[in-house]
């Protein structure tokens, strides 16, 4: 087993990887969901049963919201294992399409005033299985991409065969219509990038976006799934706030973070969405979401439209949050955004920072470092939510300060 070059060659990789300060530690922590966002941190991660029940307040969630802890979404979820079981049984040819499934696509469709919606297992495999079904469609694809789009659309691009990508500095437009007057007029062209970026926390400029996809002939793709259930009306998204969703050909967006479940989708014009249905390999070939997980999603959904309190909340604590920082004096990221980032500049002492607070206050901030993030910008990515309290805030803010360095005469209390 071991003595095959790949097997030294992991061996090498990984060594390098922790002299970087890059190596990825799993924290066991267990949800709980009456409590939220404490947490209960386990023990040995192999042995989650091992846990020592100790509490931990989580400060980096994507659960941005708290909606995967909202009772009539866990009940939506048990009550649909009690009717349909626990798995689809197979993808939605093989198996047949649920109800469920289909009244989810129609209300995200309805959600970005859309004509259709097309749910898929994950956010990512949304955006890897879409972007790649669209750019080999025709030949002579050429996909304008953000330089800090995710992983995932990346994936994608780089996965269409034949099509050719050209990336323009981030969110910035004069780079980009340099980028489109340059290419061939005649070029069927996709200009594909975020609203919410979710490490530096910005915000594209949809609007103008859309301007010169319609000046140079391109279609636009937008990622909303840092955006979708905390902005706009009924939580529709950055594109629906700024009053331009329906300039944007295709959206896409999760079910995991505002919206607290799981599965990613896309919307866009029935003719657009049925193509993909058709040929896309992401969602052909693949198990559909279980009854339950959609059953969560719909609840969700529809109580995040009906009620906003949630996202008001949300922001009025990011808001108490940023203003408790600013009076200790503990330097953080201004973003237009919900997402506060802490920046630290190291990768050792990122995750030293991270696994401080851990063991020593029993606070969970996940340490963002390369390639997620550029070397020397290495941060704590920071995500306030409804259900952080003022203590818990207090209790952050006085250990960011130390472990800073920040100087005690600065730590007076923000309102």
């Amino acid at each position: 087993m071991g003595g095959h070059p790949f097997y030294r060659f992991c061996r090498s990789a990984l060594e390098d990887i922790r002299k970087q300060g890059r190596y990825r530690q799993f924290t066991p922590l267990a949800r709980q969901a009456d409590r939220f966002p404490v947490y209960e941190q386990g023990g040995d991660v192999q042995a989650v049963a091992a846990a020592d029940g100790r509490e931990v307040v989580v400060w980096s969630a994507n659960d941005y919201l708290g909606m995967g802890v909202e009772p009539a979404v866990v009940e939506a979820a048990i009550a649909a294992i009690r009717e349909h079981g626990a798995g689809a049984g197979g993808t939605r040819n093989i198996a047949g399409t649920s109800p469920l499934h289909a009244a989810l696509e129609a209300e995200l469709a309805d959600l970005h005033g859309k004509e259709a919606g097309l749910l898929f297992v994950s956010g990512y495999v949304s955006n890897q299985a879409s972007l790649q079904a669209i750019l080999t469609s025709m030949p002579g694809w050429i996909c304008f991409s953000d330089r800090q789009n995710h992983a995932s659309m990346i994936a994608g691009i780089k996965g269409a065969r034949g099509a050719s990508c050209v990336i323009f500095e981030h969110n910035d437009l004069a780079d980009l219509e340099a980028k489109l007057a340059a290419a061939p007029k005649d070029a069927p062209k996709l200009i594909a990038f975020e609203s919410v970026y979710s490490m530096d926390g910005d915000i594209a400029d949809i609007a103008a976006t859309c301007a010169l996809a319609r000046k140079y002939g391109a279609m636009t793709y937008l990622d909303e799934v840092h955006a979708v259930g905390l902005y706009g009306p009924e939580g529709a998204g950055v594109a629906r706030r700024d009053g331009v969703a329906d300039q944007v050909d295709i959206i896409e967006g999760t079910l995991a973070k505002g919206f607290g479940v799981h599965g990613g989708y896309v919307t866009g014009s029935a003719e657009l969405i049925d193509y993909l249905r058709s040929v896309a390999s992401g969602f052909i070939f693949t198990t559909a979401l279980p009854p339950s997980v959609v059953a969560a999603a719909l609840a969700s959904v529809r109580l995040v439209r009906r009620e906003s309190w949630r996202r008001e909340r949300l922001f009025a604590r990011v808001a108490a949050f940023r203003g408790r920082l600013r009076a200790a004096g503990v330097p953080f990221m201004e973003t237009p955004s919900h997402i506060v980032p802490i920046p630290v500049g190291d990768a050792d002492r990122c995750t030293e920072i991270s696994r401080r607070l851990l063991s020593e206050y029993g606070l969970y901030a996940t340490p963002i470092n390369y390639p997620t993030v550029p070397r020397g910008t290495e941060r704590l990515r920071l995500t306030p939510g409804p259900f952080h309290t003022d203590a818990m805030m207090d209790d952050m803010v006085a250990a960011l300060a130390r472990l800073l360095g920040v100087s005690a005469d600065r730590h007076t209390e923000a309102a």
